[in-house]
């Protein structure tokens, strides 16, 4: 992948909130910085919270798994010359809380490590392959600590 050139990449973004318990713990000021952090190439993205249905509803009909997951993230944008990014990238509130309390993590960082790791999908990386997974690792931890988070992989 391309390594950030231009520090601040222009964002379009929208919150949705269709499950609201976790609109106070993550403001929109919040999110907006969470995924400026995160952007390499300018972007148009939806954030939208759901609760377990609608998670296990979209997992199943778009990636045939029948379960709720944490983060979903639908790209739209598959050329690299593209000029803007465009995905919506789905959080499940459930699976999000459960990680958070097995994990011993506040739900705010496990949010935005997932946010993190739903924006660095919308822009083409991966973790198919060892190889893959290792560089978005890696980058995931980079990013976190410029935003003062802790490696969510120890």
């Amino acid at each position: 992948m391309v390594a950030k050139n231009n520090p601040t990449p222009k964002l379009s973004l929208s919150v949705q909130y269709a499950d609201t318990r976790l609109q106070e713990l993550l403001p929109r000021p919040l999110l907006r910085k969470t995924v400026q952090a995160a952007l390499y190439f300018p972007a148009e993205l939806t954030l939208r919270f759901v609760d377990a249905e609608e998670g296990r509803v979209l997992n199943r009909d778009y990636r045939g798994k029948d379960y709720a997951t944490n983060v979903l993230t639908f790209a739209y944008t598959e050329d690299e010359d593209a000029e803007v990014t465009q995905a919506d990238i789905i959080l499940c509130t459930d699976v999000l809380q459960t990680e958070a309390q097995e994990q011993k993590k506040s739900v705010t960082d496990h949010a935005r490590h997932l946010i993190v790791h739903g924006v660095l999908h919308a822009q083409g990386y991966d973790h198919e392959t060892d190889e893959e997974a290792e560089e978005m690792e890696a980058l995931e931890i980079q990013i976190l600590a410029a935003l003062g988070l802790a490696n969510p992989y120890l």
